[in-house]
Protein backbone atom coordinates (compact mmCIF):
# COMPACT_ATOMS: atom_id res chain seq x y z
CA UNK A 1 0.00 0.00 0.00
CA UNK A 2 2.80 2.32 -0.89
CA UNK A 3 5.14 4.36 1.32
CA UNK A 4 4.14 3.89 5.54
CA UNK A 5 2.42 7.30 6.27
CA UNK A 6 2.15 9.30 9.26
CA UNK A 7 -0.27 6.81 10.99
CA UNK A 8 1.63 3.95 10.27
CA UNK A 9 5.35 5.46 11.35
CA UNK A 10 3.27 6.82 14.14
CA UNK A 11 2.31 3.51 15.20
CA UNK A 12 5.52 1.54 14.57
CA UNK A 13 7.22 4.45 17.05
CA UNK A 14 4.75 3.25 19.80
CA UNK A 15 5.70 0.23 19.14
CA UNK A 16 8.97 0.26 19.36
CA UNK A 17 8.95 2.32 22.64
CA UNK A 18 7.26 -0.31 24.42
CA UNK A 19 10.08 -2.34 23.66
CA UNK A 20 13.19 -1.39 23.15
CA UNK A 21 13.62 2.09 25.38
CA UNK A 22 16.04 0.85 28.21
CA UNK A 23 17.80 -2.09 26.11
CA UNK A 24 20.94 -1.92 25.05
CA UNK A 25 21.82 -2.41 21.38
CA UNK A 26 24.41 -5.14 20.89
CA UNK A 27 24.75 -5.51 17.20
CA UNK A 28 23.63 -3.28 15.00
CA UNK A 29 24.92 -4.50 11.12
CA UNK A 30 24.17 -2.68 7.62
CA UNK A 31 23.58 -5.09 4.60
CA UNK A 32 22.18 -3.36 1.81
CA UNK A 33 25.34 -0.85 1.58
CA UNK A 34 23.22 1.15 -0.64
CA UNK A 35 20.26 1.39 2.59
CA UNK A 36 23.42 3.49 4.70
CA UNK A 37 23.36 7.23 3.80
CA UNK A 38 25.58 8.18 6.05
CA UNK A 39 29.16 7.20 7.13
CA UNK A 40 30.25 9.34 10.47
CA UNK A 41 29.24 8.09 13.15
CA UNK A 42 29.66 4.84 11.63
CA UNK A 43 26.28 2.22 12.60
CA UNK A 44 28.86 0.39 14.82
CA UNK A 45 28.70 3.43 17.08
CA UNK A 46 25.03 2.09 18.55
CA UNK A 47 26.91 -1.02 19.96
CA UNK A 48 26.66 -0.90 23.70
CA UNK A 49 24.40 2.20 23.70
CA UNK A 50 21.36 2.23 25.42
CA UNK A 51 18.06 3.46 23.37
CA UNK A 52 16.36 6.11 25.55
CA UNK A 53 13.75 7.54 23.38
CA UNK A 54 11.63 6.39 19.55
CA UNK A 55 9.64 9.12 17.69
CA UNK A 56 8.31 9.98 14.45
CA UNK A 57 9.50 12.91 12.09
CA UNK A 58 7.25 12.96 8.87
CA UNK A 59 7.62 9.62 7.44
CA UNK A 60 10.91 8.77 9.34
CA UNK A 61 11.21 7.01 12.14
CA UNK A 62 13.99 8.07 15.04
CA UNK A 63 15.85 5.77 17.09
CA UNK A 64 17.58 7.76 19.73
CA UNK A 65 20.09 5.44 21.98
CA UNK A 66 22.43 8.47 24.20
CA UNK A 67 22.37 11.09 21.67
CA UNK A 68 23.19 8.88 18.61
CA UNK A 69 19.73 8.78 16.41
CA UNK A 70 19.06 5.69 13.82
CA UNK A 71 17.09 7.52 11.36
CA UNK A 72 14.77 5.33 9.07
CA UNK A 73 12.43 6.34 6.34
CA UNK A 74 10.87 2.90 4.91
CA UNK A 75 10.05 4.31 1.55
CA UNK A 76 7.55 2.28 -0.76
CA UNK A 77 8.61 -1.29 -0.28
CA UNK A 78 10.74 -1.30 3.50
CA UNK A 79 9.18 -2.54 6.33
CA UNK A 80 10.48 -2.94 9.78
CA UNK A 81 9.99 -6.96 11.02
CA UNK A 82 10.01 -7.13 14.89
CA UNK A 83 11.43 -10.34 16.60
CA UNK A 84 11.59 -11.43 20.19
CA UNK A 85 14.12 -13.85 19.37
CA UNK A 86 15.93 -12.26 17.23
CA UNK A 87 19.08 -14.28 15.39
CA UNK A 88 22.22 -13.12 16.11
CA UNK A 89 23.55 -14.70 12.50
CA UNK A 90 25.76 -12.16 11.14
CA UNK A 91 23.32 -11.07 7.51
CA UNK A 92 25.60 -12.02 4.50
CA UNK A 93 25.45 -8.63 2.06
CA UNK A 94 23.54 -8.72 -0.54
CA UNK A 95 21.71 -11.73 0.23
CA UNK A 96 17.47 -11.48 0.64
CA UNK A 97 15.78 -8.17 1.89
CA UNK A 98 17.21 -7.97 4.84
CA UNK A 99 18.84 -4.38 4.33
CA UNK A 100 19.69 -3.96 8.52
CA UNK A 101 19.81 -6.05 11.39
CA UNK A 102 19.47 -5.12 14.80
CA UNK A 103 20.15 -7.05 18.17
CA UNK A 104 19.39 -5.54 21.60
CA UNK A 105 20.60 -7.35 25.12
CA UNK A 106 17.57 -9.31 26.15
CA UNK A 107 17.75 -11.04 22.30
CA UNK A 108 14.82 -8.95 20.87
CA UNK A 109 15.66 -6.72 17.26
CA UNK A 110 14.39 -6.23 14.57
CA UNK A 111 15.19 -6.45 10.75
CA UNK A 112 14.66 -4.05 7.93
CA UNK A 113 13.41 -5.51 4.81
CA UNK A 114 12.69 -4.15 1.29
CA UNK A 115 11.25 -6.67 -1.36
CA UNK A 116 11.58 -5.49 -5.07
CA UNK A 117 14.67 -3.96 -7.11
CA UNK A 118 13.90 -0.03 -6.52
CA UNK A 119 16.33 0.35 -3.56
CA UNK A 120 14.60 3.57 -1.78
CA UNK A 121 14.88 2.20 2.12
CA UNK A 122 17.19 4.96 3.65
CA UNK A 123 19.16 4.40 7.00
CA UNK A 124 20.85 7.49 8.67
CA UNK A 125 23.04 7.49 11.72
CA UNK A 126 23.32 10.77 13.54
CA UNK A 127 24.11 12.68 16.16
CA UNK A 128 21.78 15.47 14.99
CA UNK A 129 18.38 14.54 13.22
CA UNK A 130 18.55 17.67 11.73
CA UNK A 131 21.75 16.08 9.82
CA UNK A 132 18.58 14.32 7.63
CA UNK A 133 18.27 16.14 4.44
CA UNK A 134 14.65 14.64 4.53
CA UNK A 135 14.34 15.66 8.28
CA UNK A 136 15.69 19.33 7.76
CA UNK A 137 13.40 19.93 4.93
CA UNK A 138 9.83 19.20 6.82
CA UNK A 139 7.01 21.39 7.13
CA UNK A 140 5.32 21.30 10.47
CA UNK A 141 2.98 18.16 11.64
CA UNK A 142 -0.54 18.04 10.87
CA UNK A 143 -0.98 17.59 14.66
CA UNK A 144 0.57 20.50 15.76
CA UNK A 145 -0.99 23.07 13.18
CA UNK A 146 -3.53 25.14 14.17
CA UNK A 147 -6.61 25.38 12.00
CA UNK A 148 -5.28 29.42 10.99
CA UNK A 149 -1.38 27.88 10.02
CA UNK A 150 -3.40 25.60 7.80
CA UNK A 151 -5.41 27.83 6.01
CA UNK A 152 -1.78 30.48 5.70
CA UNK A 153 -0.68 27.24 3.99
CA UNK A 154 -3.20 26.68 1.62
CA UNK A 155 -3.30 30.64 1.02
CA UNK A 156 0.43 30.80 0.35
CA UNK A 157 0.29 27.77 -2.21
CA UNK A 158 -1.90 29.68 -4.31
CA UNK A 159 -3.42 27.74 -7.66
CA UNK A 160 -1.44 24.21 -6.41
CA UNK A 161 -3.78 21.42 -6.38
CA UNK A 162 -4.96 20.15 -3.02
CA UNK A 163 -4.01 17.12 -3.44
CA UNK A 164 -0.27 18.18 -4.02
CA UNK A 165 -0.35 20.42 -1.26
CA UNK A 166 -1.65 17.92 1.35
CA UNK A 167 1.23 15.55 0.04
CA UNK A 168 4.44 17.62 -0.15
CA UNK A 169 6.38 17.07 2.96
CA UNK A 170 7.71 20.71 2.61
CA UNK A 171 5.04 22.24 3.31
CA UNK A 172 3.46 19.41 5.98
CA UNK A 173 4.90 16.53 6.97
CA UNK A 174 3.57 13.07 7.14
CA UNK A 175 0.75 12.75 4.96
CA UNK A 176 1.30 10.76 1.13
CA UNK A 177 -0.47 9.73 -1.51
CA UNK A 178 -3.32 7.25 0.48
CA UNK A 179 -4.02 9.54 3.04
CA UNK A 180 -4.40 12.78 1.01
CA UNK A 181 -7.05 10.62 -1.01
CA UNK A 182 -8.87 9.68 2.12
CA UNK A 183 -8.87 13.27 3.66
CA UNK A 184 -10.26 14.84 0.71
CA UNK A 185 -12.97 12.25 0.48
CA UNK A 186 -14.00 12.93 4.18
CA UNK A 187 -13.71 16.83 3.19
CA UNK A 188 -15.72 15.75 -0.34
CA UNK A 189 -13.50 17.90 -2.07
CA UNK A 190 -11.71 17.32 -6.01
CA UNK A 191 -8.08 16.22 -5.29
CA UNK A 192 -7.56 18.84 -8.23
CA UNK A 193 -9.50 22.20 -5.97
CA UNK A 194 -6.92 25.26 -6.25
CA UNK A 195 -5.89 25.48 -2.22
CA UNK A 196 -6.47 28.70 -2.24
CA UNK A 197 -9.83 29.24 -4.03
CA UNK A 198 -11.54 27.46 -0.21
CA UNK A 199 -13.95 29.40 1.37
CA UNK A 200 -13.72 30.07 5.42
CA UNK A 201 -16.25 26.80 5.93
CA UNK A 202 -14.39 24.92 3.38
CA UNK A 203 -11.03 25.47 5.26
CA UNK A 204 -12.73 24.38 8.46
CA UNK A 205 -13.94 21.21 6.84
CA UNK A 206 -10.77 20.18 5.01
CA UNK A 207 -9.22 20.70 8.27
CA UNK A 208 -11.18 19.06 10.48
CA UNK A 209 -10.63 15.77 7.66
CA UNK A 210 -7.03 16.10 8.12
CA UNK A 211 -7.17 15.98 11.98
CA UNK A 212 -9.90 12.79 12.50
CA UNK A 213 -8.80 11.25 9.43
CA UNK A 214 -4.99 10.83 10.76
CA UNK A 215 -6.14 10.58 14.24
CA UNK A 216 -8.63 7.50 13.55
CA UNK A 217 -6.05 5.58 11.73
CA UNK A 218 -3.54 6.41 14.73
CA UNK A 219 -6.42 5.02 17.05
CA UNK A 220 -6.95 2.03 15.00
CA UNK A 221 -2.84 1.17 14.37
CA UNK A 222 -2.71 1.48 18.42
CA UNK A 223 -1.39 -1.57 20.11
CA UNK A 224 -0.94 -3.69 16.66
CA UNK A 225 2.26 -5.91 16.28
CA UNK A 226 4.79 -3.95 13.11
CA UNK A 227 3.37 -6.95 11.11
CA UNK A 228 -0.03 -6.31 11.06
CA UNK A 229 -0.19 -2.19 10.49
CA UNK A 230 -0.15 -3.24 6.94
CA UNK A 231 -3.26 -4.69 6.51
CA UNK A 232 -4.63 -2.56 9.32
CA UNK A 233 -4.12 0.26 7.24
CA UNK A 234 -5.35 -1.21 3.75
CA UNK A 235 -8.39 -2.36 5.97
CA UNK A 236 -9.24 1.45 7.06
CA UNK A 237 -9.01 3.16 3.42
CA UNK A 238 -12.46 4.39 2.28
CA UNK A 239 -11.27 5.11 -1.61
CA UNK A 240 -7.45 4.81 -1.71
CA UNK A 241 -6.45 1.46 -3.91
CA UNK A 242 -10.08 0.94 -4.13
CA UNK A 243 -10.79 1.55 -7.65
CA UNK A 244 -13.75 -0.09 -9.19
CA UNK A 245 -15.53 -0.79 -6.13
CA UNK A 246 -18.23 1.11 -4.21
CA UNK A 247 -17.99 4.09 -2.31
CA UNK A 248 -18.78 3.65 1.61
CA UNK A 249 -20.64 6.80 1.52
CA UNK A 250 -22.72 7.29 -1.50
CA UNK A 251 -22.75 4.06 -3.37
CA UNK A 252 -21.14 5.37 -6.46
CA UNK A 253 -17.66 3.63 -8.43
CA UNK A 254 -14.82 4.30 -7.43
CA UNK A 255 -12.20 6.15 -9.89
CA UNK A 256 -8.76 6.82 -10.85
CA UNK A 257 -6.48 8.84 -12.24
CA UNK A 258 -3.47 7.98 -13.37
CA UNK A 259 -0.05 9.46 -13.41
CA UNK A 260 3.08 8.06 -14.61
CA UNK A 261 4.77 7.18 -11.08
CA UNK A 262 1.44 7.26 -8.94
CA UNK A 263 -2.36 6.89 -9.30
CA UNK A 264 -5.22 8.50 -7.08
CA UNK A 265 -8.78 7.26 -6.43
CA UNK A 266 -11.73 9.44 -5.71
CA UNK A 267 -15.64 9.42 -5.88
CA UNK A 268 -17.02 11.74 -8.35
CA UNK A 269 -20.28 11.82 -6.83
CA UNK A 270 -18.90 12.90 -2.66
CA UNK A 271 -16.00 15.04 -4.58
CA UNK A 272 -16.47 16.58 -8.10
CA UNK A 273 -20.34 17.31 -8.69
CA UNK A 274 -20.53 14.05 -10.39
CA UNK A 275 -18.24 14.66 -12.92
CA UNK A 276 -15.22 12.06 -13.86
CA UNK A 277 -12.07 13.71 -13.58
CA UNK A 278 -9.74 13.82 -16.93
CA UNK A 279 -7.22 10.45 -16.79
CA UNK A 280 -4.28 12.59 -17.48
CA UNK A 281 -2.21 9.34 -18.59
CA UNK A 282 -5.21 8.15 -20.85
CA UNK A 283 -5.44 12.08 -22.34
CA UNK A 284 -1.94 11.96 -23.40
CA UNK A 285 -2.50 8.68 -24.93
CA UNK A 286 -5.21 9.99 -27.34
CA UNK A 287 -3.55 12.71 -28.59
Amino acid sequence: MGVPELPEVESLAGFLRERAVGRAVVRADITAISALKTYDPPISALVGLLIDDVRRHGKFLDIEAQGVHLVIHLARAGWLRWREQQSTTPVRPGKGPIACRVVLDDESGFDLTEAGTQKKLAVYVVRDVAEVPGIARLGPDPFTLSAEDFGAILHEAGRVQLKGVLRNQSVIAGIGNAYSDEILHVARMSPFKPASNLSDDELHVLYTAMQETLRDAVDRSKGLAAQDLKSEKKSGLRVHGRKGEKCPVCGDVVREVSFADSSLQYCATCQTGGKPLADRRLSKLLK
